[in-house]
């Protein structure tokens, strides 16, 4: 039993350290600023490196600048060299050369806990990455991550045709894991009807449908973002990849719950990401 007495001993216990290597979103919704906020939320300490800035807000991005590769590289060393890390998040990759840059650092750091959710496709419809990017996103980032995590329309990019069914999902998947993935959460939140469904399709090929009633709001701004970024910090906090999936959507349907009836902005607004935050866990250290 802890007594006044007898603290214990602080030194030799750290937080969960996850980080997301992603693009900045000014309006706070999306990107790393919904990382960063639900690792707070989910009680895990929060790291970024930067891929590019965006002006944008509830209802579009206006302006993207690009972060020199140099400087993604200085951010990723100086974090993990330092402070490490038990889960990585990856979004926004806008060229070959980040993609190839993260692909690196992951083998220099032996990253082994990766989500990569490949953000290709902007919500106006328009492809947010050049084919050669594209190449390399699928040669050396899809059989380096733990999962990766497409929408719908990316699913269908990557593959080539529309989607239109569960059926179309499971075809995706397979192909999607025969071109390299390890895993594959493909989110049909996109597909009309009254219920959402998702397919986690793990390494040895079970395929695990996951359904839940639509949630009615216009706020869903980050919703791809913040899942893929609880996917990652429940799998830092000693979670398996099915738990961390189930665990993820929980949270991002009670955010999205949470922030249904509020107004911010004149677009898609975002979740409510500190609808029930939790305090900084604490793991052994070692």
């Amino acid at each position: 039993m802890t007594t006044e007495e007898n603290p214990p001993d602080r030194r030799n216990q750290r937080y969960p350290r996850v980080l997301s290597i992603a693009g900045s979103d000014s309006g706070g919704g999306a990107g790393i600023q919904a990382d960063l906020k639900t690792f707070s939320a989910l009680g895990c300490f929060g790291m970024t490196a930067i891929t590019a800035l965006t002006a944008q807000n509830t209802t579009g991005v206006r302006a993207i600048h690009a972060v020199p590769v140099s400087m993604l590289r200085d951010q990723i060393d100086a974090v993990l060299e330092d402070i490490g890390v038990d889960a990585v998040k990856i979004g926004m990759l806008h060229s070959a050369e980040v993609a190839q840059a993260v692909a690196q650092a992951i083998d220099q750091h032996q990253l082994t806990t990766v989500v990569f959710d490949p953000v290709m496709i902007a919500t106006s419809g328009a492809v947010l990455i050049d084919h050669a990017a594209l190449e390399v996103l699928v040669r050396e980032l899809f059989p380096r991550a733990s999962v990766i995590t497409p929408n719908l329309d990316e699913a269908g990019f990557l593959v080539g045709r529309t989607l239109a069914s569960p059926a179309d999902m499971e075809g995706a998947a397979v192909e999607l894991m025969a071109r390299g993935a390890r895993a594959v959460l493909l989110k049909g939140g996109h597909l009309p009807g009254a219920v959402v469904t998702d397919l986690l399709l793990l390494p040895d090929g079970e395929k695990v449908w996951l359904e839940d009633a639509r949630i009615a709001t216009p706020n869903t701004h980050g919703t791809g973002c913040t899942l893929s970024s609880a996917i990652a910090a429940y799998l830092a906090l000693g979670q398996s990849l099915p738990q961390a999936v189930r665990s993820a959507r929980l949270y991002v349907r009670a955010a999205l719950e949470a922030g249904a009836q509020v107004r911010t902005g004149h677009g898609s607004g975002p979740l409510n990401h500190g609808h029930a935050p939790q305090a900084m866990r604490r793991l052994p250290l070692g």
